[in-house]
């Protein structure tokens, strides 16, 4: 999966904005990067960023959105395609894992440690997104449970399954130890019968 949403042909850049906030904000955190910090990665002025958002909030929620926009595709083909519900499990955990996990993937880590950072009013649509994706999570967890692969089909299990999965961007290293696909192939065993 590749993070498509993002695309250079827009005429400005915007795009280059979005993909290096994502990296400073997922390197330093959202309150330790500065708009001028993000500026000066990508070759601009320090105020020169206010043409394309009105806030350092706009540009936290774009690179949340934009991670969000750019999994969804993949997760929803899983969710509806022909796999059995172990198979359809295992290529939801490896396509997060990419989401999460693989290098320029940025987004989703920001989501998930600067989330609250977000003002209200920015958080009601990528808490929209962001449910979105989970339903899609829910329901194969309902399948592994129809399926008999595992006991409980509720909120409280999908939650414990991607809290696990979402961890590893505290300790997984590209190159180092296991691939995505031997990862995945671990989660899954680990948590399915």
């Amino acid at each position: 999966m590749s993070i498509s949403n993002v695309t250079v042909a827009d005429g400005n850049r915007r795009s280059d904005l979005i993909r290096t906030a994502a990296r400073l904000f997922r390197d330093r955190g959202y309150d330790g990067t500065t708009i001028r910090d993000i500026a000066d990665a990508v070759g601009m002025r320090s105020g020169s960023p206010f043409y394309h958002f009105k806030s350092k909030q706009e540009i936290l929620a774009a690179v949340m959105e934009e991670g969000l926009l750019a999994c969804l595709p993949a997760v929803e083909a899983i969710v509806v395609g022909d796999l059995a519900p172990r198979a359809k499990f295992r290529a939801l955990v490896r396509a997060h894992l990419e989401t999460v996990l693989a290098e320029g993937h940025d987004f989703i880590p920001v989501l998930l440690y600067d989330w609250r950072s977000l003002s209200d009013a920015l958080r009601a649509d990528i808490v929209a997104l962001r449910d979105r994706y989970d339903q899609l999570w829910q329901s194969v967890i309902g399948e592994l449970k129809q399926a008999g692969l595992i006991k409980s089909d509720s909120k409280v299990a999908r939650l414990l399954l991607m809290g696990a999965i979402n961890f590893t961007v505290q300790w997984y290293k590209p190159g180092k130890g296991c691939t995505l696909d031997q990862l995945a192939d671990q989660a899954v065993e680990m948590f399915l019968p």
